[in-house]
C-alpha cells in the first residue's frame, strides 16, 4: 500500500517531538513514505508550539519552507497553537488543513478521508474542538531521530499559572499508567536506545487518568521503571519544585539508573514576581530542593527556567533575581522574556 510521501517538522518541546515521532510511525504504518522536512513531499506536517508570540511568525516560515520545497504540497499544522489559533492558521497561505489537540491524533484518518484529488483542490479547513473536550492520553514516544528517546509519561496541566497558555492549548492533566509506560519502554528498548526521557506538561503531577486521581504517582513511576532491563539511563525531564519531593530526590540520589539531573523551572527570584505569576511555592522552598539536592549529589547537573520582564517586574525585582540565582548551586539557566499572550 502506498499512500504518498509525508514529511514533519516539529517546533516547541521534547514532549512535541515525541508525539510528532510517534504520528509519523502511524503513518509509515499506513503506507506513507516519511521523507526529511528537506525533501519534497506530498504532504508536510508541522506540530506547533504556543509557548512565545513567536508562534505565528515560526509557523509561518515553516509553511514558506515547505511550499519552496514542494509548491502544490498538501499543508497540515497540529499542536498548541493550532489548538489555540485554528482559524487564523486555516487563512495563512499555503494551509490546507489545521487539527486541534483532540484531532492530531487522527492525522491519519483525516489524511484517508481526503483523495488526492481533493488534496489538489487546496480546500482549508480546520477541525479544533473545545479544550475543555480533551480528556483522555494519547501515548507517544521518539525513536529513530537519537540515541535518546522523548517518551511522553504525562500530558495538560491543571495549574494557572499567569503567564502561560499550555492549559489552554493541552487540557486537564491526565497520564498514562504505568503498566502501559512499561509496555512502551519494553518496545523502546528493541530500538537499541541508551536513554529514555521522561516527558510531559507537569509531570510532577503524574498520576490522574481520565480527570480523575489513581493510586498511581510519580515516585511510584520512577521506582517502577528503575526496575527495568536493558535501558542504561532514565532522565527526568522539567519538574516543577513544589512536586520535587524529597522521595524523588533522595531515589534518584541511590539510582543506578536515573541520572543525577533536574530541571527546576524557577521563573523568578522574586516572591513577590512569584505571587503575581500565580506559581506554587516561594524562593524558600526553591532554595530547600537545591540545597537537598547537593546535599546527596554534590555534582548534580540543576537546570533552571527564569522569566524576565513580567509584568510588574521592577529593577529592584530584576535585581532580586539576579542576587537569589548567584547564591544557588546550579548549572545552566534557560532565560526568556515574558512574552504576552492573549487569555492570559
Amino acid at each position: 500500500m502506498q499512500n504518498g510521501s509525508v514529511a514533519f517538522y516539529t517546533l516547541g518541546c521534547k514532549l512535541n517531538y515525541s508525539e510528532t515521532s510517534t504520528l509519523g510511525r502511524n503513518m509509515a504504518e499506513e503506507g506513507y513514505t516519511i521523507l526529511p522536512f528537506n525533501k519534497p513531499a506530498d504532504i508536510y506536517v508541522i506540530n506547533t508550539c504556543s509557548v512565545t508570540d513567536n508562534a505565528d511568525k515560526k509557523c509561518r516560515k515553516v509553511v514558506k519552507q515547505a511550499l519552496k520545497n514542494a509548491p502544490d504540497a498538501y499543508i497540515v499544522i497540529v499542536g498548541c497553537y493550532a489548538q489555540l489559533k485554528p482559524e487564523a492558521i486555516a487563512q495563512m497561505e499555503g494551509v490546507d488543513l489545521v487539527l486541534g489537540a483532540a484531532e492530531k491524533f487522527n492525522l491519519v484518518q483525516h489524511l484517508t478521508a481526503i483523495s488526492n484529488e481533493t488534496r489538489k483542490e487546496k480546500k482549508q479547513k480546520y477541525i479544533s474542538g473545545d479544550i475543555a473536550h480533551v480528556n483522555t492520553f494519547k501515548s507517544a514516544y521518539s525513536i529513530g531521530e537519537r540515541t535518546r528517546t522523548f517518551l511522553k509519561v504525562q500530558d495538560g496541566c491543571d495549574y494557572s499559572c499567569a503567564f502561560c497558555t499550555i492549559p489552554l492549548a493541552r487540557g486537564k492533566s491526565r497520564s498514562n499508567t504505568i503498566e502501559n509506560i512499561l509496555d512502551n519502554v519494553k518496545k523502546i528498548a528493541e530500538n537499541d536506545i541508551s536513554e529514555i526521557v521522561l516527558t510531559g506538561v507537569n509531570i510532577g503531577d503524574f498520576g490522574k487518568h481520565n480527570g480523575t486521581d489513581s493510586n498511581e504517582n510519580f515516585y511510584d513511576l520512577v521506582q517502577a521503571l528503575d526496575a527495568t532491563e536493558k535501558i542504561d539511563r532514565f532522565r527526568i525531564s522539567s519538574i516543577e519544585p513544589n512536586l520535587l519531593t524529597n522521595d524523588i530526590i533522595k531515589f534518584v540520589s541511590q539510582s543506578k539508573k536515573f541520572v543525577p539531573h533536574f530541571h527546576i523551572p524557577l521563573q523568578s527570584g522574586s516572591n513577590k514576581i512569584l505571587k503575581l505569576m500565580r506559581r506554587r511555592y516561594a524562593r524558600e522552598l526553591y532554595t530547600d530542593r537545591v540545597n537537598y539536592i547537593k546535599s546527596l549529589m554534590p555534582d548534580c547537573c540543576i537546570g533552571v527556567d527564569i522569566i524576565t520582564g513580567f509584568p510588574g517586574e521592577t529593577d529592584a525585582d530584576f535585581l532580586e533575581t539576579y542576587q537569589y540565582l548567584n547564591t544557588l548551586d546550579i548549572s545552566y539557566l534557560h532565560v526568556f522574556t515574558y512574552s504576552e499572550r492573549a487569555d492570559t
